[in-house]
Parts: C-alpha cells; structure tokens; sequence
C-alpha cells in the first residue's frame, strides 16, 4: 500500500458537487493499492500512521501522533499512486489491485485506524473527487507498506 499522507489544517472531499466529508487537523490520506498488498499491510500501515509522530508539541519539534493531539483522519482511495512511470509517457496500471479486490482492503484499513481510536472519514471508492486542503507545514510524506 502507497499512501501519500498530508498534515493538515483541515481538508474536505467533494463529489458531483457536494460535500462528502470534511475534517479539521489531522491527516489528509490518499491510499494506493497495489495486487500485492494484504490485510498485513493494511493493518500495519494503520498502526504507522496512528502512531506517526509529525504533529509539533510546544516546543516546535514533530513529536506528536494525530492520536496526540485529538486529530482527524480524511481517507481517500486513490489508485494513480500504483502507476508505474518508469517506461513511456503514459503510466501502467497494472501493478493496481483490481478494485473488486482493493475497495475491500480499503474499507479495512479504514476500519484499522478507527480501532487505534482516530475519527475516520472517507470520500467514495472509485468516484471522481474533488478534494480541498489547507496543509499545515507543508508537511507530506509518502509511507509505502511494501519498502
């Protein structure tokens, strides 16, 4: 699993116009699946995340998990990220898990950060979103299960 994670201030996700979901701080999440990936990973990737220390605390520095600071968790299925672009213009999808196969698994992994104890949200598996953030930091980074 790739997930793109974002710190932010807050985030919302939009489909056919209308609000899905949105959040106030915490972490924007765009997850990737890829045919390889399992509930091993998805489980331990939840587990990372929840417990994933690039909150600052009073003196400036990333110490705190969004489990610390009572943050929210935006979760959006996003299956560009298991694109291969080494070869050509146009990126291969077929490292992708088929979504009969991945939309489970998100679901999963979802539910996995809900039972560390973070609210949740998420926007519709296999929709064109919209999604709108205000990032605090920047700060992203990409977290894979399989590296």
């Amino acid at each position: 699993m790739i997930t793109v994670l974002q710190r932010v201030k807050e985030a919302e996700v939009r489909v056919d116009g209308k609000s899905i979901a949105r959040i106030g701080q915490g972490l924007l999440l765009l997850v990737g699946i890829e045919g390889k990936d399992t509930d091993t990973d998805a489980f331990q990737l939840a587990k990372k995340i929840a417990n994933f220390r690039i909150f600052e605390d009073r003196e400036g520095k990333m110490n705190l998990s969004v489990l610390d600071v009572g943050g929210e968790i935006l979760s959006i299925s996003n299956f560009t990220l298991a694109g291969n672009t080494k070869k050509g213009r146009r990126p291969s999808f077929a490292t992708a898990m088929s979504p009969d196969r991945a939309e489970p698994l998100f679901e999963r992994f979802n539910e996995y950060l809900r039972m560390e104890g973070i609210p949740v949200k998420s926007g519709i598996f296999g929709a064109k979103m919209e999604i709108q953030l205000i990032n605090a930091g920047p700060v992203t980074f990409v977290l894979n299960s399989q590296r």
